[in-house]
């Protein structure tokens, strides 16, 4: 299972939803033992395949781990594994903290681990995180620096470590979920247990047929009755094909979406923080797909079954011989005309000895990243190193992942000795990390790399959303014309991500970008239209297609309603559309799935605040504290309650919350500004003036700070400073009467104006 890094960035993710079918009756799927009869080279290459053994049935023949009364202790808690018979046990601790005995159902993958499923009420079936590792020979914790005890999402009777909704997609074919959010139940079924040949070539029933017929009817006569056929070298189908689980991604609806593009039935992660480095080199668990489509490779066509076999799932030469198919002196012009005839299995291109590991293409241009422990995966965006940026970005490279005890200036030096110090070539990098600090420079480059068509498309979707860190920046007309192009990009991810940042715009100013989008032929974009569509007053005439594409945000929603963020999404939908009731009910189920899914707390406890029950506002943010995952997560539960126990004018409470918030997440300006308030209303002035002191240091451009500062000085008699500080405050705030009027009276000697603007 996933880090929690990615069970939280994958709650925060936007869902978009369904497309409306054409009326046809559903591709059936048959058994796959069938395939074999007229496919047998292909089913000997999948039978003992990581595909073929995806999951089974825990057996003799198929449990690999120790259980001949095998202990295993981690973080205080013992785990014994045994057998009973011919049935296989684990003894734990349970959902309860309680030490029980639980059987193992099913077994979860072979190498380079294999994880156990635990089969409990209501159809759920759990992942044990203590997984054994198949080459080393030995039982090892999946979470081996953390306690997750029972109640964390993560442990592993958790929501989060759950088979039927984190893993079963993409570990069996035809899987139906089955779940039922009122009885938070499943009755999940799948056609084969496996990935099998349906997995990726789709429902067989109609080429069983033209098998038994050898006609074809009304269909492509070279689909053969497929949904889809793979044929090698056809880089988009293969896309399209294995994205779906090769990928970081929501899944967008229940239906069976194979044959269809990759965006008409999933949401993939972008480049975002904490899931990709600013230059996009993996950091997180995403799999391949992101790191692949960011390659000169896939935009020259490279195939997934270029370098892949597809059945065996092997590589299709050993060692180097998988690249020099074509890096060689005789490349494959004719499929990819920019090949440069060269060799390249030479000291004078890799500078190390021939057949050591720093000779191997794939340790400079596919560095691997270990996850799960003991489970190394290659960055798939075949990058060159760049030690320059590690100096300037603190980005990973290639040279210093092998020479750990060298620096990166080193790798730099040895790089242009060997190759000269020419320029290198352009990166998003920088513009990328600059962006994450919200740095003001980082933005006209951010609209440049839009509006680049020779970025990849990933790269061009990812900086539109981080220009949704400037939001003062979306009423310009340099971002409109850049937010126009994008949203008629070719690309769906690209269209997707502009239409979900009209959000940041006002209501009225979205409904001529976002209108259009509504008809999109991709689902992704035609619910992100819908969503951002939601508060906005629209023309009769555009209801139609307004109310179409929101039944399909809400179908996405009801495809994985056993993820609290899909109730969240739910939830935020109808608070926009004015339905607090149905809002309402969305929040508490969320709360109901995950009690520390913290989204979901904040907007109901915001909701209870605006529809004037403060009281249970508060009893929501009290019941969060203690369960947040990390000190952020209880820093930003105590500044809410700070805020509204303010607002209920119990002040001294107000300030003791906001004082621990100022602990927990001390790099938020607005806490120390708030905290400085209540400090003042209480006539702790000295308290105050250290808090918005802080404040300022941590965001010059706080206006309330500064105004609070100012009077305090003038209080205190030192109008010097005071004038200093109301001058900048009109700086700030040119727009704006009451600033320039606050200094002209300080400048003048002049009482200050009472009240001010609004905080």
């Amino acid at each position: 299972m996933g880090s929690r890094a990615f069970a939280t960035l994958l709650s925060l993710a936007l869902a978009a939803a369904c497309s409306a079918h054409e009326d046809r009756p559903a591709p059936e799927f048959v058994d796959d033992a069938g395939c074999a009869t007229c496919h047998p080279y292909q089913a000997e290459r999948w039978r003992g395949s990581h595909h073929d053994l995806a999951m089974q049935e825990a057996t003799a023949a198929t449990v690999l781990g120790a259980f001949d009364d095998a202990r295993f202790e981690s973080r205080g808690v013992t785990t014994r594994f045994f057998r009973r018979d011919a049935r296989y046990f684990v003894e734990t601790e349970g959902p309860d903290g309680k030490v029980g005995e639980f059987e193992i159902a099913y077994v979860f993958g072979v190498d380079p681990l294999q994880q156990v499923l635990v089969r409990f009420p209501s159809g759920k079936l759990q992942c044990l995180s203590i997984a054994w590792d198949t080459r080393a020979g030995h039982w090892f914790s999946l979470y081996p620096d953390e306690r997750l005890a029972p109640g964390d999402p993560l442990h592993w009777t958790g929501p989060y470590q759950r088979w039927n909704g984190m893993c079963a997609d993409c570990h069996s074919t035809d899987l139906v979920r089955g779940y039922d959010v009122a009885s938070d139940a499943y009755r999940t079924t799948w056609r084969e247990i496996d990935v099998g040949c349906q997995a990726c070539h789709g429902p067989g029933a109609a080429h069983v047929e033209w098998a038994k017929q050898r006609e074809i009817g009304d269909q492509d006569e070279w689909r053969n009755g497929l949904v889809t056929k793979l044929r090698r070298g056809a880089a988009q189908e293969e896309i399209d094909a294995c994205a779906p689980c090769h990928s970081r991604r929501i899944r967008l609806t229940s239906e069976n979406t194979i044959g269809a593009e990759f965006l008409d039935g999933f949401l993939p992660e972008r480049l975002n923080e904490r899931a990709y480095h600013p230059d996009g080199q993996i950091e997180d668990e995403v799999y391949e797909w992101g790191s692949f489509v960011q390659s000169k490779m896939h935009r020259r066509g490279v195939a997934c079954s270029d370098c892949h076999e597809p059945h065996a799932l092997e590589l299709l030469a050993p060692g180097d011989g998988v690249c020099l198919q074509c890096h060689t002196e005789t490349p494959p012009t004719d499929r990819f005309p920019t090949l440069v005839a060269r060799r390249y299995d030479t000291p004078e291109h890799h500078h190390h000895a021939p057949d050591s590991e720093g000779a191997r293409c794939v340790n400079c241009h596919m560095p691997a990243r270990t996850y799960m422990i003991v489970d190394p995966r290659r960055d798939h965006s075949l990058r060159i190193p760049r030690p320059d940026l590690t100096l300037e970005l603190g980005t990973p490279n290639a040279c210093n992942g092998c020479h750990a005890e060298r620096t990166p200036a080193w790798a730099v030096e040895a790089l242009e000795a060997w190759y000269g110090a020419k320029e290198r070539p352009r990166t998003f990098a920088p513009a990328f990390a600059a962006a994450r600090e919200r740095d003001p420079r980082a933005l006209q480059g951010l609209l440049e790399l839009v509006a680049d068509p020779e970025q990849a498309a990933i790269v061009r979707a990812s900086a539109v959303e981080l220009l949704r860190n400037y939001p003062e920046a979306w009423s310009e007309e340099r971002m409109k014309e850049t937010l126009r192009a994008a949203l008629a990009d070719s690309d769906a991810l690209v269209r997707a991500c502009a239409a979900g940042g009209l959000d940041l715009l006002a209501p009225a100013e979205r409904i001529p970008l976002a209108l259009p989008l509504l008809a999109d032929p991709v689902r992704a974009v035609r619910v992100e239209a819908a969503r951002v569509l939601a508060p906005s007053g629209l023309a009769p005439d555009a209801r139609k297609d307004f109310e179409r594409a929101a039944q399909e945000f809400l179908a996405v929603q009801e495809a994985q309603a056993d993820m609290p963020w899909s109730h969240l999404n739910r939830g935020v939908f109808a608070a926009d559309r004015g339905d607090p009731r149905t809002a309402e009910e969305a929040y508490r189920t969320a709360l109901r799935l995950d009690p520390t899914f913290l989204p979901a707390r904040f907007n109901l406890a915001n909701l209870m605040n605006a529809t004037h029950r403060n009281a249970e506002a508060e009893e929501i943010l009290r019941a969060g504290l203690g369960r947040a995952a990390d000190p952020a997560g209880e820093g930003e539960l105590q500044f809410s309650l700070g805020l509204l126990l303010a607002e209920e004018q119990r002040l001294d409470e107000a300030a003791a919350a906001l004082s621990r918030a100022s602990e927990l997440v001390p790099d938020r300006p607005r806490v120390f500004t708030n905290l400085g308030l209540a400090l003042r209303a209480l006539g702790r002035t000295t308290e105050a003036e250290t808090a918005l002191w802080q404040a300022r240091a941590k965001d010059p451009r706080d206006t309330d700070a500064l105004q609070v500062l100012a009077e305090l000085a003038l209080e205190r008699g030192e109008r010097e400073q005071a004038l200093a500080l109301a001058e900048e405050l009109a700086r700030l705030l040119p727009d704006t009467p009451w600033a320039r009027e606050f200094a002209e009276r300080i400048r003048a000697g002049r009482q200050a104006p009472s009240g001010g603007p609004p905080r």
